[in-house]
């Protein structure tokens, strides 16, 4: 006779679990939130995820939380990443598919809401902290969009009229120009110019020590922190302090995100709150490898950066939440950076958006070992509209198109090396599970998941578009526009 006991112990282990996440997101004492979204960190860049390069205080983090090895971003660059992270929706879907410049006369839209919205909608105080990259204009920056205070920049520390390598002036035939210089913002004014090397070096440290002050200053009520890192992201650069000439300037500049790591851990330990917030590390997309000895590791998975291989669109995640996230776990579960917002929503029983977005909750299964995560489908867009691949659990189908490989001899010190065109004439499937390098095509052997995840990319497609098989998508909102103002 098979005895039922064992699976009755579980089921009821799981109901009071459970139970009792529901009634702590009904409670009136809600947790303190800190995002760090680094730049151009690459799976393979943490300890924690098997990179040589010490990390000490990021996989403490890890330890004292949870880690996810099936993490994605939707889109593998700047601009769509960080909509993604702020909406819950598809780039695709709210008009910002790719990388926003300087000319560019769009943002994120007022209709969208955003995560400091719902925190702030619950009464808490927000603060966005770093590179922000959702349109530079004054309707476009942090405090029209949530938050309560604003320090960074308004795009990537690259866009400014100076050499990567040692930030002298570009020569009068470079693309660079006509950029302005780089403006650092507080709330909605330049108030400082980045104009030399060693002030990108200063950027970090700057980073954390305002972060700090946002921590200590709002430590007697419910706080939400995006402190979203400039760095690893070229021009490299870091403090005296973390220029160890035995290592790479890459490994240094990880060292010092690190550093900024413990430096919060522990004014929440000075501060009494380490139990009461969650802290989220997660990266914005994988490495850009033309940089060679300037770029991160994907560790060992296949392209990098501005592509939907692994290499470009699978990050590191942690979570930490003491005695609510299992501790020293390693979640296997598909999730996304869309789904940070409705599981967020979740926990501190925020509101609903009004318009339709694309995360998923999974905050039970953030919580519970025994609760699978609810993402069982993902899309992958590039720049423009581009549906390049699609996934159902380990199932990826690499769609047809033409991307720029990093199989070539790659730049170095701060030099960027050229890529090389190549074009997928046909669907490609690859299982994950045996083979996460994406390295065996088998679409011949499993014809049933091809067409599968074909009518998934055509559902999709019909959404948000495709530029690639030139598809209009019937649920796209248009981004923002500018309103004429300049900081």
């Amino acid at each position: 006779m098979i005895s039922i006991k064992p699976f009755l112990f579980v089921l009821i282990s799981v109901f009071t679990y459970t139970s009792n996440i529901s009634s702590y997101f009904k409670s009136k004492k809600k947790p303190n939130v800190i995002v760090i979204f680094v730049d151009d960190l690459g799976y393979g860049d943490l300890g924690c995820y098997g990179s040589p390069t010490k990390t000490p205080y990021i996989d403490q983090l890890a330890l004292e939380g949870s880690k996810f090895n099936n993490f994605y971003v939707p889109v593998p660059v700047c601009s769509a990443s960080r909509a993604a992270l702020l909406t819950g929706c598809y780039p695709a879907r709210i008009g910002i598919p790719g990388v926003l410049f300087h000319k560019d006369t769009i943002g994120i839209n007022t209709q969208e809401y955003t995560l400091a919205e719902m925190f702030r909608d619950k009464n808490y105080k927000t603060a966005c902290i770093g590179k922000w990259h959702l349109g530079w204009q004054k309707s476009f920056l942090p405090l029209q969009h949530g938050f309560d205070y604003f320090f960074g920049l308004p795009y990537s520390n690259d866009m400014w009229p100076r050499s990567d390598i040692d930030g002298s002036p570009v020569k009068p035939n470079s693309y660079k120009t006509n950029l302005p210089e780089l403006s650092l913002i507080r709330q909605n004014t330049a108030v400082e110019t980045i104009t030399s090397m060693d002030d990108q070096g200063e950027l970090t440290r700057r980073y954390t020590e305002e972060a700090l002050t946002f921590i200590n200053q709002n430590s007697k009520k419910p706080f939400f922190l995006y402190l979203a890192h400039s760095m690893p992201h070229i021009p490299l650069g870091v403090t005296s302090d973390f220029n160890d000439k035995k290592q790479t300037l890459y490994a240094n500049v990880v060292n010092e995100i690190d550093w900024s790591v413990e430096q919060i851990t522990k004014q929440l330990q000075r501060l009494n709150l380490t139990d009461d917030t969650i802290i989220i590390f997660t990266s914005d997309n994988g490495p850009w490898l033309n940089y060679g000895n300037h770029a991160g590791s994907t560790g060992g998975l296949r392209e990098g950066k501005g592509t939907c291989w692994e290499g470009g669109v699978k990050v590191p995640y942690i979570i930490k939440w003491p005695g609510k996230i299992p501790a020293n776990y390693e979640n296997n579960g598909l999730a996304s950076t869309l789904d940070i917002m409705p599981s967020l929503i979740n926990i501190i029983n925020g509101k609903q958006p009004d318009l339709p977005i694309d995360g998923i909750d999974l905050s039970e299964s953030w919580l519970n070992k025994n609760i699978n995560s609810k993402r069982e489908f993902i899309a992958y867009y590039n720049q423009k509209y581009k549906l390049e691949a699609v996934r159902k659990d380990h199932w990826k189908l690499i769609l047809p198109h033409t991307y720029r490989s990093y199989n070539i001899v790659s730049g170095n010190d701060g030099n960027k090396g050229k890529r090389i065109p190549v074009s997928i004439r046909s669907a490609e499937l690859y299982n994950l599970k045996t083979d996460p390098f994406e390295s065996v095509n088998v679409s011949d052997f499993h014809p049933e998941m091809v067409k599968l995840l074909t009518n998934f990319a055509n559902q999709t497609r019909q959404q948000f578009g495709d530029e690639i098989i030139k598809v209009n998508g019937s649920m796209v909102r248009p981004a923002g526009v500018h309103l004429g103002f300049s900081p």
